[in-house]
């Protein structure tokens, strides 16, 4: 991508946010960036995203790199989750002043990559340190591939999960004869028949979710159960619409099933789905891998986590997304600057079992398959979800905090809700999509 693309189609790259305030602060990697005046003011300029648990994990990866690489200076700046990420990173990338590895969720890659703001991995020289295609888990390596170029290194994959509460499950029977794993289910019905028995064993509800205002979590759900009879939702990189009806309704009657008998309340914020599956008031919880964190402070609370089961299909199916390792594009860095992100790069996979203690699977599998990180419980216990990962389908405006997740979960919520039949449903999600697969793309997608 030129420097000469416009600010609207930078904008798009972002998801279509306009800025606010980030242009204002001069001494912002972001402004000195657009004025090319930022300096290299460290061997290894690092972009993330990451705050909370994820981010102390990640500056105790970077300190590890420090003191393995003393005499190499790391500067890392953590930029605001989502569009306002993205779009930084290709107004940076776009003026020629990027940082030298930077993250991207991997259902954000193949924009960033048709805009051209990515260096191809080999060419950053990552191979030559034994970062290649056997060691990584496949799912992920695949979605880091972009028309046969990888443009990223996965660090992680973080499926949405099944939580269940351990006593709960003891008492409603549905633990093995070992007593530290649930009893093998497959099938809508098994899975139903799971939930009732949580509720006979004292549970106020089967199941707990994040529904009100939480279009994304809303999407997870639905693409998971989906995709495990159809295909993605839109195809030939995001211009078409491609909806199996049949399976759509299929996968909203199965919603409606759970919350409209009550076996999960068909309206309820974070908080409320966090307040029932802490005090036991729900057996289940469906949620993404990176709230265990949470759920370890809660005295009291026995839980484990698993990958869901197979629901409508014949196979599980893991609806996820990656956190990756990116080199943006930028002609005048030196090939010993280059070299130094690539040893960066690789230090991060070597360290991270720091990382799984987010709860999040490592995609390196010398670490995956390392005693470092299966000592990690719950952690160990959903590494297939990983190898079952569905991604957002490719296209420009999908992806992790994306426009696209808002709009169509907020039809899904509809569904959960009761406000909206199947039927009805598939018809509102064909609108849904049909707007963005109409809308003119911000650059060309192969």
């Amino acid at each position: 991508m030129s420097g000469a693309m416009t600010r609207r189609r930078l904008l798009a790259l972002g998801g279509g946010l306009a800025l606010t305030g980030g242009l204002s602060a001069c001494s912002s990697p972001l402004a000195s960036g657009l004025t090319g005046a930022q300096p290299d003011t460290a061997d290894v300029i690092f972009w993330n995203l990451f705050t909370g648990g994820d981010g102390a994990n990640m500056v105790l990866m970077e300190n590890a790199f420090r003191k393995e690489h003393p005499g190499v200076t790391v500067e890392a700046t953590v930029l605001g989750w989502g569009n306002p990420y993205y779009t930084k990173l290709a107004l940076a990338t776009a003026s020629g002043t990027p940082p030298d590895v930077g993250i991207s969720h991997l259902s954000r890659l193949p924009l960033l990559a048709a805009a051209g703001l990515l260096e191809p991995i080999d060419d950053a020289g990552v191979g030559d340190l034994g970062v290649t295609a056997d060691r990584f888990t496949p799912a992920a390596w695949k979605k880091a591939t972009v028309n046969g170029t990888v443009y990223a290194v996965p660090l992680d994959t973080h499926p949405f999960v099944l939580y269940y509460n351990v006593d709960l499950a003891k008492k409603a029977g549905l633990l093995d004869t070992s007593g530290n794993a649930l009893k093998p289910m497959k099938g809508k019905a098994q899975f139903v028949d799971a939930l009732k028995a949580m509720k006979d064993a004292g549970a106020s509800y089967g199941a707990a979710m994040s529904i009100t205002a939480d279009p994304a979590t809303a999407w997870r759900y639905f693409s998971m159960v989906y995709s495990g009879l159809a295909g993605p939702v839109v195809t030939d990189s995001g211009t078409a619409v491609d909806i199996d009806a049949d399976a759509m309704e299929e996968t909203f009657a199965f919603m409606q099933s759970i919350t409209g008998p009550g076996l999960m309340p068909k309206e309820l914020n974070g908080s409320g789905a966090n307040v029932l599956f802490s005090t036991g008031k729900a057996g289940f919880l469906f949620d993404g891998e990176w709230q265990i964190p949470s759920y370890r402070l809660v005295k009291g609370l026995h839980f484990n986590v698993v990958p869901f089961p197979a629901l409508l299909g014949p196979e599980p199916v893991a609806y996820a997304d990656s956190h990756a390792l990116v080199v943006p594009r930028n002609p005048r860095r030196s090939s010993a600057r280059t070299a130094q992100a690539a040893r960066f790069i690789k230090s991060l996979l070597d360290h991270s079992a720091t990382w799984a203690q987010g709860g999040h699977v490592p995609a390196w599998l010398p670490v995956q398959r390392s005693k470092g990180f299966l000592g990690q419980s719950p952690q160990r216990n959903y590494v297939q979800a990983a190898f079952d990962a569905q991604y957002d389908p490719v296209a420009w405006y999908t992806g992790a905090g994306s426009d696209f997740q808002n709009t169509v979960g907020a039809t899904i919520i509809e569904v959960l809700a009761g406000r909206l039949g199947p039927r009805n449903a598939v018809a509102a999600m064909r609108a849904d999509l049909k707007r963005y697969t109409t809308a003119r793309p911000p650059v060309t997608m192969k």
